[in-house]
């Protein structure tokens, strides 16, 4: 008998020691890929809760998951910001970083409504994107469909890699 509890505890320590390492290794991935797309949002603490729309005990942080691509003429990123309106989000460009800032608003269906999930961040963000190659933001158009927003930044000339002879 004593010798099964043993063999059980054993078991269990190895199975505990599985779910830690898994865990541990989705947290190191999330991040690794994921580090700059955490997302702060703020709620002004100035207004009541009925003034922003509902309970003041959202998630402060959330995932602006992006992705920064290079074409020969172009640069282009691309944000998920699900939930918003464009006239919601301001882009800026300064240097080698573009920069967006918005506010995501609480909408409820139902006032008379009890929340068992609120995985969902609202408030106002901003999230820096850094550009591999200087652009020119006179020329940058964005677009947003289906909860994304693309900015195409066209990079400017100059700067190109060249290979270095070693004396």
């Amino acid at each position: 008998m004593l010798h099964t509890l043993k063999q059980a505890g054993k078991n269990i320590g190895r199975e505990l020691n599985r779910a830690w390492e898994s865990l541990a290794e989705g947290w190191r991935e999330l991040l690794s890929s994921s580090g700059n797309a955490l997302t702060h949002f703020a709620r002004d603490k100035d207004k009541d809760e009925a003034e922003q729309g509902g309970p003041l005990d959202f998630p402060h942080w959330a995932l602006l998951a992006g992705e920064v691509e290079e074409t020969e003429k172009d640069v282009l990123v691309r944000l998920e910001v699900p939930g918003m309106k464009k006239e919601e989000c301001t882009i800026t460009i300064e240097g080698n970083t573009l920069r967006l800032s918005g506010e995501k608003h609480f909408a409820r269906e139902a006032h008379d409504s009890t929340y068992h999930v609120m995985e969902r961040a609202y408030g106002v963000f901003h999230r820096s994107v850094p550009l591999p190659r200087n652009v020119d933001s006179d020329k940058a158009e964005a677009s947003y469909s289906n909860g994304v927003l693309t900015v195409r930044l066209p990079k400017l000339p100059g700067e190109q890699a060249r290979s270095v002879p070693i004396s």
